[in-house]
């Protein structure tokens, strides 16, 4: 593939992501908040989510689901897309809340704090969430299955949200090198696994993810 065929390709994801939101402007909404989360998954550190508000004609090529995205691609984009929405926020909820409320009202929590960042800073009409609903939400909102590759303002969020979360893990594997933050982002890959077997459980760990090690270890 050519230089300008591969261009070809990044403008028709970008028209084909802006399909929901098109919908919305036609409709006359033009403050649409695409919203997303990050680290459902690891055994360690917080959910991140991210709401983020892009202008009508956002044209930033490549833009896409996080983790479709090399970490050089989302660190360019990060930066990107932070420079040319309209607002964002962000939201993170730690592995304390996330071991007592459990990782879905966590993720529900991070986002509603997202969302309420974004608030500050420019007013809301409809939201756009990767499968989730937020009950008692005031503002409209969409939920769309595998969102963060369906609509722009979503994938835009899931960047944002990827990029701040990975950082932080990466701060936290200055504090606590037996893990391999700086590389599985609290992930279970064999190094995580392997230094909590040696070292026991961290402060960022969530226990309710690893409750048959700290029960046949006696933790």
């Amino acid at each position: 593939m050519n230089k300008d065929e591969g261009q070809k390709m990044l403008l028709h994801k970008l028209q084909e992501m802006k399909t929901y939101e098109e919908a919305l402007y036609s409709k006359g909404i033009r403050y649409i908040a695409g919203v997303d989360e990050v680290g459902r998954g690891p055994l360690a550190g917080p959910v991140v989510a991210a709401a983020v508000i892009l202008p009508e004609d956002f044209s930033i090529l490549g833009v896409n689901d996080s983790k479709s995205l090399s970490e050089k691609k989302r660190e360019e984009l990060f930066f990107k897309i932070k420079d040319n929405c309209t607002a964002y926020g962000i939201g993170l909820v730690d592995n304390i809340v996330i071991d007592k409320v459990n990782i879905l009202e966590a993720t529900k929590i991070a986002m509603r704090d997202a969302i309420r960042e974004l608030g500050k800073r420019c007013c809301i009409e409809h939201i756009l969430l990767d499968a989730l609903t937020l009950e008692d939400m005031p503002i409209p909102q969409t939920p769309i299955i595998k969102g963060d590759s369906k609509s722009i303002s979503i994938a835009a969020a899931s960047i944002l949200a990827k990029v701040t979360r990975d950082r932080m893990m990466i701060k936290y594997h200055q504090t606590f090198p037996y893990y391999s933050f700086n590389t599985n982002k609290g992930y279970g890959t064999k190094a995580h696994y392997k230094g909590i077997e040696e070292q026991g459980i961290c402060s960022i760990h969530r226990k309710s993810f690893l409750k048959n090690i700290l029960t046949n270890s006696g933790i």
